[in-house]
């Protein structure tokens, strides 16, 4: 009796646990929250920034063009100096002399050709009434054109002369900043020496010389032949210059012409950009860094580099939102790097939501929850984005 009442109860209890439907499906993951941006399509400024040194606009070394003792020295170290300023003053006694001798000599051919002329003159004259043979005669006039050509032999030692005694005062050729002297007072200086007795340097404008390796104006050239860059023919480039200590000069430059040549040793070509100096503050010799617009890049996508990943073959990818809310795989075409982001050419389309963050717990296909988008840095750009490029 006992026992059937305590089995009546526990069946009593039985049937109040609901039973678990057969073929029940199990709950669908929850979504992986991400990081979005919005990315559209934009116009980039591609710049390369190349290392270079400052370069006197023009050099001339001064030399003495004759020979002697300098007497003076008529310019201060490190000043400005005038086209055609007297430099330093060479001992001009002996060039006197020797101009003076050159006059008298000048003096002796004129009055022999004057008396060549005058006998000249009589032969012709007997010549007529056969007073004198004609033999005679023709050597009267060939002594007349020789006199006369010693006179003009004369005239051409005289003006040596006095071309040397001119360069005893050596001058600047051009206009610029001179440096230190090599002499002093006293020395000697031998005609067209090897050693300059000084350096002017016209410092503004100043060159910068740029090096490139000529990998890279191979891969810019066909990067505007391509049409992947869009370079504006015939309109200056400019040039933005950084020193060594990492400030930025405050006088922009423009890119003059870049050497025909490719150095062999080296593998580089030299740029040349001209740069207002007007304080002297570029020094020739100085290095510096130069960046300049290599064009644009048209309707590209600027991406994060952290927002890519690579396949096993090294393929770049990157994962956006779908349209039902899900992590699609996009395969991508990228430029060029641009500082800490990418320059995508292909694989994105305007309007993407890009995961750029919490892509560790996310799989392809699986649905994602984007927090709000972070578009500040990837909305339609107007103007031009610069992009570095060593």
């Amino acid at each position: 009796m006992i026992a059937s009442t305590l089995i009546g109860a526990a069946a009593a209890c039985g049937a109040s646990e609901p039973a678990a439907p057969a073929g029940a499906v199990a709950a669908a993951p929850a979504a992986a929250p991400v990081d979005v941006m919005v990315v559209h399509k934009t116009r980039i400024e591609s710049t390369r920034e190349l290392p270079g040194r400052a370069r006197a606009f023009r050099e001339a070394e001064i030399r003495p063009q004759v020979t002697g003792l300098v007497k003076s020295r008529l310019f201060t170290e490190g000043e400005l100096v005038s086209q055609g300023q007297a430099l330093y003053q060479i001992d001009a006694s002996e060039y006197a002399a020797a101009v003076n001798s050159a006059k008298a000599a000048v003096q002796r051919a004129e009055a022999t050709a004057d008396a060549a002329r005058q006998t000249a003159g009589r032969f012709e004259r007997l010549a007529e009434i056969n007073a004198v043979s004609r033999e005679d005669y023709d050597q009267a006039v060939a002594a007349q054109r020789q006199a006369e050509a010693d006179v003009a032999i004369q005239n051409a030692a005289l003006q040596r002369a006095n071309i040397d005694l001119a360069r005893t005062k050596v001058t600047s050729p051009i206009e610029g900043q001179i440096g230190r002297s090599s002499v002093t007072p006293g020395a000697l200086v031998t005609q067209n020496q090897a050693a300059a007795l000084a350096i002017v340097q016209q410092l503004d404008p100043i060159y910068l010389d740029l090096t490139a390796g000529s990998s890279k104006i191979l891969g810019w050239k066909r990067d505007i032949a391509a049409g992947r860059i869009q370079s504006a023919d015939g309109e200056s480039v400019d040039v933005s210059i950084k020193l060594e200590d990492g400030s930025t000069y405050s006088e922009p430059g423009r890119l003059e012409f870049s050497e025909v040549n490719v150095d062999e040793s080296a593998g580089s070509v030299i740029l040349r950009a001209v740069v207002p100096n007007p304080d002297g503050f570029l020094l020739p010799g100085m290095y510096v860094n130069a960046s300049f617009s290599a064009g644009t890049y048209d309707n590209v996508f600027l991406v994060p580099q952290g927002a890519v990943t690579r396949t096993v073959k090294g393929d770049p990818t990157a994962m956006v939102v779908g349209a039902n809310g899900t992590a699609e795989v996009r395969n991508l075409t990228i430029i060029e790097a641009s500082g800490n982001d990418w320059i995508v050419s292909e694989g994105l389309e305007d309007g993407d939501r890009l995961i750029i963050g919490g892509l560790q717990m996310v799989r392809p296909g699986a649905p994602v929850a984007p927090v709000p988008p972070m578009t500040a840095a990837a909305q339609p750009n107007d103007g031009a984005t610069p992009v570095v490029k060593q």
